[in-house]
């Protein structure tokens, strides 16, 4: 057996259970005398629309409501039955797992509240009770049912998207692997780009001050500016060749070498030739905020330092350099200035970096940004000056919208305003069937002692303050004398359950007497009384 078969095998099993539960209800009211009987005839044809609905229940799950809707109007204008409302409650969860679009179960809805308000209306029997039953039922044993049916199909939906997203996650997740790789051959190469472009740098700074030496032969002068030239393009070269592999957006690479300060930096630079004055204005220790935050801010003034120098040592040589760190409690600053070299034009190039040479500001304002810091660099005086500011304790990470916790806030009220009101109609729904049952009992022991012929205003005094509104007029013994005023009670205040009932007859009139007097029996005495027969 194929699979296809073996589902649809499984279907018709689960199809011909799911009939056999439903009409279990039907059958078992009935032999128990919980509803008014109804014939064989009654109960078969029920049986058949059942099964209808059931073999409908997935092709097309709205009919298949529809059906179960009938059976209980036809039973009750209410909807409240014993014997159809399991199946008008599991075919609405049905309906709620098997329609794509909640309009059509709105629509459904709409269908059923309409017809049971017309045939209410029709019948004229007690229609504000009648409709309130026809809301409460709706709405619990229809609308919720359908609620629970679309929560399940969601549900299955969402399970099987998260499958779906794991499979795709997981083939993606090779090439991820694969792009992060690359990605960190990137970061190393920026490394080496910043880091040997600065030694580049110096390089080119000491074979410019032994250029400059007076007691230093012209061979040799000519062999220090070819250094100085072979190491000017040597950055260049290194700066095309990572700009080239480079990613805009790739994360940084450590760029300080471990343990390195700012004045190791500074001094580093003296050593080789540049003029550097270093400031180091310390704040208040106890405002450099915590160590992790501190550590990102002294990582960044390094390499901020470190470009500096670099830029100012690729494109003015000879110039002084000034790098001043201040520390306060509010944030981190660090300025490096430096002037104009003596020995160049007014258009010298240490005052406008030329083109293509901004990656490594570009780099640095980024790294400055994700610190909710700010950079400026641009020409200053006679010379060109870099500036940046670190937040010592950053801005304080705005917390996530609420969306979701407001989202989820405003569904746990509005389900609980539905429950609410559904409780609140249904437990008044049943308040007023207790009372309207329970305060139209007459006992019988006082329907015992009345006697045909006594005046009404006597037998008024031993009545309850209620007549029964949907008598059982199909079981009367007899039909009631023509003309007469006839007043139906319960015998007992039982609810849900079958009960004789007492019909009080009486003349039309002021001076009404009783003309007849005469017990309806429950559902079960006429069930006995006619296989008697």
């Amino acid at each position: 057996m194929d699979r296809g078969t073996g589902e649809r095998v499984g279907g018709r099993i689960r199809g011909v259970l799911l009939w056999a539960a439903l009409t279990a209800p039907v059958v078992s009211v009935d032999r128990l005398g919980l509803n008014e009987p109804r014939s064989a005839g009654q109960q078969l044809a029920g049986l058949v629309v059942l099964a209808t609905a059931v073999t409908l229940r997935r092709p097309h799950p709205l009919p298949a409501f529809l059906l179960a809707a009938a059976l209980g109007l036809a039973t009750a204008p209410s909807l409240f039955t014993l014997a159809y409302g399991p199946a008008f409650a599991v075919l609405a969860l049905l309906l709620g797992r098997r329609a794509d679009r909640a309009r059509t179960a709105l629509i459904g809805f709409g269908a059923v509240a309409v017809a049971g308000t017309v045939k209410i209306a029709v019948r004229g029997v007690d229609p504000t009770v009648e409709w309130a039953v026809l809301m409460a039922t709706l709405v619990f044993g229809a609308v919720f049912p359908w609620l629970a049916g679309r929560y399940w199909r969601q549900g299955r939906e969402l399970a099987a998207a998260g499958w779906a997203r794991a499979d795709q996650l997981e083939r993606e997740q090779r090439i991820v692997a694969d792009r992060a790789r690359l990605r960190e051959r990137a970061r190393i190469a920026q490394d080496m780009h910043d880091s040997l472009g600065h030694e580049l740098s110096l390089i080119a700074v000491r074979a410019g001050a032994l250029q400059v030496a007076p007691d230093l032969p012209d061979p040799h002068r000519a062999a220090a500016a070819d250094l100085r030239a072979a190491a000017s393009q040597a950055t260049d070269r290194l700066h095309t060749i990572i700009g080239l592999l480079r990613e805009e957006g790739d994360e940084q690479a450590p760029l300080a070498p471990a343990g390195e300060s700012v004045a190791a930096l500074v001094a580093r630079a003296t050593e080789s030739g540049m003029s550097v004055t270093y400031v180091d204005e310390e704040g208040s220790p106890g405002a450099q905020g915590d160590p992790g935050r501190r550590e990102l801010t002294e990582g960044t003034v390094h390499r901020v330092v470190q470009e500096a120098l670099t830029n100012a040592a690729k494109h003015a040589p000879g110039a002084h350099v000034t790098v001043t760190v201040t520390r306060d409690a509010p944030s981190t600053t660090v300025t490096i200035t430096n002037s104009r070299n003596g020995r160049e034009s007014s258009d010298d190039p240490a005052l406008t970096l030329p083109p293509g040479s901004r990656s490594g500001l570009r780099t640095l304002r980024a790294r400055v940004d994700d610190l909710d810091g700010t950079l400026e660099a641009g020409p200053h005086g006679d010379g060109f000056r870099v500036t940046a500011r670190l937040p010592v304790r950053g801005v304080a990470p705005r917390p996530a919208a609420p969306r979701l916790t407001e989202a989820r806030r405003r569904t746990a009220l509005g389900f609980g305003a539905a429950v609410a009101t559904g409780a609140l109609l249904v437990g008044g729904t049943f308040a007023w069937y207790a009372y309207t049952r329970t305060h139209s009992v007459l006992a019988p022991a006082d329907y015992a002692r009345l006697r045909v012929g006594e005046p009404r205003a006597e037998i008024e005094r031993v009545l309850p303050g209620r007549a029964v509104a949907d008598p059982p007029l199909e079981r009367a013994p007899t039909p009631p004398p023509r003309g007469a005023d006839c007043a139906y009670y319960r015998s007992s205040g039982e609810l849900f359950t079958s009960v004789a009932h007492f019909r009080l007859c009486f003349e039309s009139g002021g001076q009404a007497r009783l003309l007849d007097k005469a017990v309806i029996p429950t559902a079960q005495d006429q069930q006995n009384r006619e296989r008697a027969r």
